[in-house]
């Protein structure tokens, strides 16, 4: 439980937080709070005030906190454990210093060497439980794996730049689960990520007579990336310069990877200039098109906007066909014949002009398990990697399990992602090489 304790936003979690203890009992919940010890004049003194006054306030409530988590730039000064001990009501050994470090993947290693692990373990009563031998060689090995993963992301590692061709740009945390899924896929396949972010509008010819200066630096950008990523998004704004993006990949065999609109730009680009749909377009943008290749899904009332999005976890069937059993994204999924992923959209690929695409090579391996009309997963025949899916995979990423999609925008971008699918497996990096 972390915040300003007694914000109206908070209530309710608090709440659900108080009446839940007592719902499980109180050898099955440990509330570790999350407190900040600011460092503050001259001298830098860390202080302990806020966190007392939030515990106060937090008992106020009906919590007592078993563990205290203290953010702070720095790791404690002497004194500063046992003084939040005392008047906080806590023991000292579970005053934790959770100190900046060199990730925030190093948090659990800073964890358990402070004895997280030893506290959890007495409060929860976990020695009681029975886990066998083999559950305990599955710690080890998970444990070892995080190790070595908060270890790539220190390391200088080689950079792979991957181009996010967005219309929010400005504000980069709209996009902190694409940041993560990117970030996630890189650095398990040992490469750190470089983000490059360039505005879709900034892409366009009405950008060149508008502002000559935006517009070459994000076309220098987009040209220097070793991978392109187009996102989700709402609105006319920068649709074009998203299709220009996905023009520009699938001619020069950058990887791309388009997600939800991603996928329908990417479909728009293709039937003009491919498919030989010249007017091609989204209904989302031209009620009145003449040759709509993406379209308001049709069981959904389009005056009725609340609640009426495809939302949720939906299950995405890989086709028969041959390419779609071969097709790289299926091998990433590990070949699987069906994957289930988070859906939020209202528009889809026009099912009526799905075989004239397929005809000129763009394929639609996954659709819907239901009907089989909703396009889902496409991917470019004689392409490096030109993947684009409709639902949004950055939802399930991982740090040990990074999203498949992203994995295979990563190695097809850093060059390694057909000794991955012939089994090869990842280049290790120089410290790993140099240990076997």
């Amino acid at each position: 439980l972390g915040g300003t304790v007694g914000d109206i936003e908070s209530a309710p979690f608090i709440e659900a937080m108080r009446q839940f203890q007592f719902r499980v009992g109180h050898d099955n919940f440990c509330l570790i709070h999350v407190s900040l010890v600011p460092v503050v004049g001259a001298v830098g003194e860390q202080k302990t005030k806020p966190t007392q006054a939030s515990v106060r306030d937090l008992r106020g409530l009906g919590l007592s906190p078993d563990i205290l988590a203290c953010r702070s730039a720095t790791p404690f000064e002497e004194g500063i454990r046992e003084k939040l001990s005392m008047f906080c009501q806590v023991q000292p050994e579970q005053v934790f210093s959770v100190h900046d470090c060199e990730s925030l993947y190093h948090v659990p290693i800073l964890l358990r060497k402070q004895g997280i692990i030893d506290v959890l373990t007495r409060r929860l009563k976990l020695n009681k439980l029975s886990i066998s031998g083999e559950l305990q060689g599955e710690g080890d090995a998970l444990w070892a794996q995080w190790r070595e993963f908060a270890r790539r992301r220190a390391r200088d590692l080689e950079v792979t730049t991957i181009a996010v061709v967005g219309k929010y740009t400005y504000l980069t945390d709209s996009y902190i689960s694409v940041v993560k899924a990117l970030e996630h896929a890189s650095l398990n396949v040992n490469r750190k990520i470089q983000i490059s972010w360039v505005e879709a509008s900034d892409l366009e010819e009405s950008s060149a007579q508008k502002d000559p200066l935006k517009y070459h630096e994000a076309w220098q950008r987009l040209c220097a990336a070793d991978g392109i990523l187009v996102p989700g998004g709402f609105g006319e704004r920068g649709v074009e310069g998203k299709v220009l993006a996905a023009k520009w990949a699938r001619e020069h065999n950058v990887p791309y990877l388009g997600i939800c609109l991603g996928l329908q730009v990417a479909v728009i680009e293709f039937a003009r200039h491919v498919a030989g749909m010249p007017n091609a377009h989204s209904a989302e943008f031209r009620e009145d098109c003449d040759t709509p290749v993406v379209v308001f899904m049709p069981e959904i009332d389009r005056t009725t906007m609340g609640g009426t999005m495809r939302l949720g976890s939906r299950p995405t069937k890989f086709q028969d066909s041959s390419f779609a059993q071969g097709s790289k994204i299926r091998k990433l999924y590990g070949s699987v014949d069906e994957v289930h992923e988070r859906h939020r959209h209202r528009y889809e690929v026009n099912p009526e002009r799905v075989d004239e695409l397929e005809a000129k090579g763009m394929q639609f391996v996954g659709r819907d398990a239901d009907t089989g009309e909703r396009m889902e997963i496409l991917e470019l025949e004689s392409h490096p990697y030109f993947v684009a899916v409709q639902y949004h995979p950055e939802y399930l990423t991982r740090p040990l399990s990074p999203s498949p999609p992203f994995l295979g925008l990563l190695l097809a971008a850093s060059g390694q992602l057909d000794s991955y699918l012939s089994g090869a497996g990842i280049a290790a990096d120089v410290d790993t090489k140099l240990k076997m």
